[in-house]
């Protein structure tokens, strides 16, 4: 059974925000972020409109044609480091009472590779209620097929053992270490080197 997938465009952007919402409200990471049940519920939804928008502007989101599931891509050029000032902004956008929402930026960004050109997957989401039925294997390998066509290595973070198993499965591997979360969760940076087909 093949997976409908298209670009989003702006007119998608409330249903990529409500997607990453749903699909990271217990997630390790979203919850070390955002502490407190209530608070995630009613701030959450902020971080994600932020990185919504730098893909949106800068990148490419790939959504599922009915929905439910939708990946944040960005293309990284060779020796490209983070803007220095791009987590401190997405804090004063988010949440500018919560330093954490800037530090997993700056902490993401110190362990991000720079020395080769990649494709970063910066976030997938499925819905809660459709998880476990492929759409985000279906949602990564489309890129990933490009990505091996075209001699693309790819990088993520995972945020949680589930999703890591996943991503080794596809190819991923851990790069040097893990990121550990001051008083927090782990995550995992991961790299693919392009595969032979």
């Amino acid at each position: 059974m093949g997976v409908a997938i298209r670009t989003a465009g702006e007119e998608d952007r409330d249903l990529v925000i409500r997607l990453l919402d749903e699909a990271f409200q217990d997630d390790p990471v979203s919850g070390w972020v955002f502490p407190g049940d209530e608070y995630r519920r009613t701030t959450h939804h902020r971080l994600m409109a932020a990185f919504t928008d730098i893909v949106l502007a800068d990148g490419r989101i790939d959504l599922t044609e009915d929905g439910s599931a939708c990946a944040l891509w960005l293309s990284v050029s060779a020796d490209e480091h983070a803007d220095e000032e791009g987590p401190a902004l997405v804090r004063e956008a988010v949440d500018p009472q919560n330093e954490r929402v800037e530090l997993i930026g700056r902490l993401t960004a110190d362990v991000h590779p720079s020395e080769r050109a990649h494709a970063y997957l910066w976030m997938i989401g499925v819905s809660p209620e459709r998880q476990g039925e492929g759409l985000g294997t279906a949602l990564i390998t489309s890129v990933l097929d490009r990505c091996d066509r075209e001699g693309v290595p790819a990088y993520l973070e995972a945020s949680n053992a589930r999703s890591r198993t996943l991503y080794e499965r596809l190819g991923f591997t851990v790069v040097d270490r893990p990121l550990d979360l001051p008083d927090g969760p782990r995550m995992w940076p991961m790299w693919r080197e392009p595969q032979a087909r």
